[in-house]
């Protein structure tokens, strides 16, 4: 059953190339390797460039499903569009609803990680002043399109790389001259170039999955690209391009700097840090002294600001395919503003929610948004087996077998061992998200008597 078009306006088509990797890289922000450091430090037994290799193989392996899946359906809603045209139209839906947690949730994570470095500058500032003033100006500027946000983005990345380049030469130059941080174990002190950063005798690969599982939610931005199908040219060459360039690039920037971070504080994060959950403000000042810390940390807030911009952008896209095909309100969800372009209706619900960043943890929201990623990754995977191989039976040489079942397969197993670390508390409160989607859905096709609507592809 088609939703008819209501609305007139569409989405344009106006990002290149180098538009949708700066907004990937805003989307991941590459600082954020200064927050999860300690959390991951803790729980990977002191391997955190290890358990980014482990994330990047199961994100480059996805990345490259995503691309396929692209390819096949150019459209805004992701992996949401692609299982529900690939495997069945409930479980598009489902996954769709189940990444909402994913993309609802990413630009909050930014509010709080702004306000947790603003509060660290301005410590007499109540908190709410920072959480509303951050929210209005990420939804301002959404509102006007997104090569807005590639355009206000793109000197932040730089930027961003720069501070990361001057950050682990500091560290590196330390190294060097035998200084470690105060207070490392003798016991625990690795070599400047060895491989024990990556893998020493105490090494368990549980722990450096568990890493690599709260690390997910730093590649997250790869995936919202493909969000953007319907605003960017030549889509099926750009966009899965863009995708495996952009996560590439991240994982290059986080194993090389993660390398010497972890060299330089081997032992138990605890004895560096206070707030092992939320380490960036500490991290600086531990190894910059308080001048830096303060020049950092009053970027950092930008930062923060550019990828809850291109998060705000994503989510406000997957709402606007998912009320296109009405599985939830046309009026509401599926419009287009006719003078700007824009979801507009969409950018300012996901503003509402992001207010509500004054009342959760930062940890608790990057696991929450780690389930709403790995239930896409899962699926679009899954999704390039039933497409390609099973549906248009392309399993015809072994290109074909590699492409269409080995790589995707590898990268469901890959994201399969980060499901098995899942935080209890994060998978019960996942499982009662998506157990109000499937009552939802049951509403919707009147006790699944009716089929699931879906939009037209050919009026995209």
């Amino acid at each position: 059953m088609s939703t008819p078009v209501t609305n007139v306006a569409k989405l344009q088509r106006n990002l290149g190339l180098w538009h949708v990797i700066i907004i990937g890289l805003a989307y991941i922000q590459p600082m954020t390797l200064l927050d999860t450091f300690g959390m991951v430090s803790r729980d990977s037994g002191g391997h955190v460039p290890m358990s980014y290799v482990f994330a990047l193989v199961a994100i480059l392996l996805t990345s490259i499903s995503y691309g396929h899946m692209i390819r096949a359906y150019p459209s805004s809603g992701s992996a949401y569009t692609y299982t529900q045209k690939s495997i069945n139209p409930s479980m598009g839906f489902m996954v769709g609803w189940s990444s909402w947690l994913d993309y609802l949730l990413s630009p909050m994570v930014n509010i709080i990680l702004a306000v947790i470095y603003l509060e660290a500058l301005f410590p007499s500032v109540h908190h709410w002043v920072w959480v509303i003033g951050l929210t209005a100006l990420m939804t301002i500027i959404n509102l006007f399109g997104s090569k807005v946000v590639a355009y206000f983005n793109s000197w932040i990345v730089f930027i961003q790389l720069a501070i990361i380049g001057v950050f682990t030469y500091m560290i590196f130059d330390a190294l060097q001259a035998g200084s470690y941080a105060a207070g490392t174990l003798a016991a625990d002190t690795y070599e400047l170039w060895s491989l024990e950063p990556f893998w020493n005798s105490m090494t368990s690969v549980g722990a450096l999955i568990t890493g690599a599982t709260i690390l997910c939610f730093s590649f997250t931005g790869f995936d919202s690209l493909s969000s953007l199908a319907e605003e960017t040219k030549d889509v099926k060459n750009t966009l899965p391009k863009a995708m495996i360039l952009t996560t590439l690039i991240a994982g290059a920037v986080f194993i090389i700097s993660t390398y010497f971070m972890q060299t330089y504080l081997p032992s138990d994060p605890s004895i560096y840090f206070e707030a092992v959950d939320e380490t960036q403000p500490e991290i600086l000042m531990l190894v910059g002294g308080a001048i830096f810390k303060a020049w950092v940390l009053g970027f950092a807030i930008v930062t923060v600001m550019a990828s809850g911009i291109s998060a705000h952008a994503g989510v406000s896209r997957l709402m606007y395919v998912m009320g296109r095909d009405g599985v939830i309100s046309n009026k509401i969800f599926g419009q287009i503003h006719p003078k700007l372009f824009t979801p507009v209706n969409n950018i300012l619900i996901a503003g509402g929610v992001a207010l509500t960043a004054g009342f959760i943890s930062l940890e608790r929201v990057v696991d929450l948004i780690s389930f709403g990623a790995l239930t896409a990754f899962s699926f679009v995977n899954i999704s390039v087996v039933f497409h390609y191989a099973l549906r248009n039976k392309l399993v015809k040489n072994g290109k074909d077998v590699f492409n269409y079942i080995i790589v995707p397969i590898a990268g469901f197993i890959s994201v399969f061992l980060m499901w098995l670390e899942v935080d209890g508390v994060t998978l019960k409160v996942g499982l009662f998200w998506a157990a109000l989607g499937f009552i939802w859905l049951g509403i919707k096709t009147a006790g699944f008597k009716k089929p699931v609507p879906q939009y037209k592809e050919e009026d995209v």
